[in-house]
This record gives structure tokens, C-alpha cells and sequence, in this order.
């Protein structure tokens, strides 16, 4: 029985540049629309306890505000990639994460991946070629076209499969 190589992420398959932008804005745009549906929350609890202490303290409570965003971007990002590999603004452009493998990652990769993107100056990591950030790197994820992909890997695997005799 012969074994044959797994199929490999190519370069060729890397979203582009202007892919990786806009899904960094329109996901950008998703958290800040889940940001102002917490704070409604948040400003309810208060109106209904009768204290406003934290909701007033909160325009000038940098840590408060660094807190919430955190939870709000690690909560979208995990909750997305780990069940679809895709969030928002992947499905918009019709890109994916996947291992190096083509496949979806393991749950692990993506809470690295999303950890990662708290790296300050993480998103300044996409300037090189190819469009990989530290956040791919470092998880050893990549985001891809989804139809270059599928078309790949089909091609991969229709010319790595044994005739039938």
C-alpha cells in the first residue's frame, strides 16, 4: 500500500491583501455593533439596580473599556472560527481558516490565533508577502480563498487517488 504526501497550503491560496482588510473592517464593525449591545446590557443592569457608578465611570475607564473589548473580540472571534472557521467577514469574502493540512483547525489553534491577535501592532503583521499576520503564524492557521481551495484540493486528491483495477 502506497502513502501518499498530504495535500499542503500553497502560497497561491492565501487570501489576498484586500481580503485581509476587509475582513479585518467588517469584522471590526461586527464587534463594535456586540460592544454597544453589551453596553445596552450594562446600562440596563445599572438603571434597574438604581447604580450608576460603573456606567458613569465608564468614558474615562480605560481598563474597563480594554476589558470589555478584549472579551467581546476573543468571544466573536473564538465563537465563529471554532464552529465555521469563518467569521463575518470571511463569509462576505469567501475566505477560511485552515491548518496547513487545507483542513479546519483544531480548537486549540484558534484560541492561540485569537489570543494572538492581542499582540500590540498585530494587524501591521499583514504588510509582508505572503498575507500572513503573526495571529497565522504564530497558530500555524492560514487564511485562504475558499473556492481556490476546494478546487485544489480536488485536484490534489482526484491525481493523488489509485486507479481502480
Amino acid at each position: 500500500m502506497e502513502q501518499r504526501k498530504p495535500f499542503t497550503v500553497s502560497d497561491e491560496l492565501l487570501a489576498s491583501h484586500s481580503q485581509r482588510f476587509l475582513n479585518l473592517l467588517i469584522d471590526t464593525v461586527m464587534q463594535l455593533i456586540l460592544f454597544f449591545i453589551v453596553l445596552v446590557f450594562i446600562v440596563a443592569k445599572a438603571e434597574a439596580s438604581g447604580d450608576k457608578s460603573f456606567v458613569n465611570s465608564l468614558p474615562t475607564n480605560t481598563l474597563a473599556q480594554y476589558t470589555i473589548t478584549t472579551c467581546i473580540a476573543l468571544f466573536y472571534y473564538n465563537v465563529f472560527e471554532i464552529f465555521s472557521a469563518r467569521t463575518v467577514g470571511k463569509w462576505i469574502t469567501q475566505t477560511i481558516v485552515v491548518d496547513q493540512n487545507g483542513e479546519k483547525p483544531h480548537n486549540e489553534m484558534i484560541l492561540m490565533r485569537s489570543l494572538c491577535r492581542l499582540i500590540p501592532f498585530n494587524a501591521l503583521s499583514i504588510i509582508g508577502f505572503p498575507a500572513r499576520t503573526w495571529h497565522d503564524s504564530i497558530s500555524k492557521t492560514y487564511v485562504v480563498d475558499k473556492r481556490a481551495l476546494e478546487a485544489e484540493k480536488r485536484l490534489f486528491y482526484t491525481a493523488t487517488t489509485p486507479n481502480e483495477e
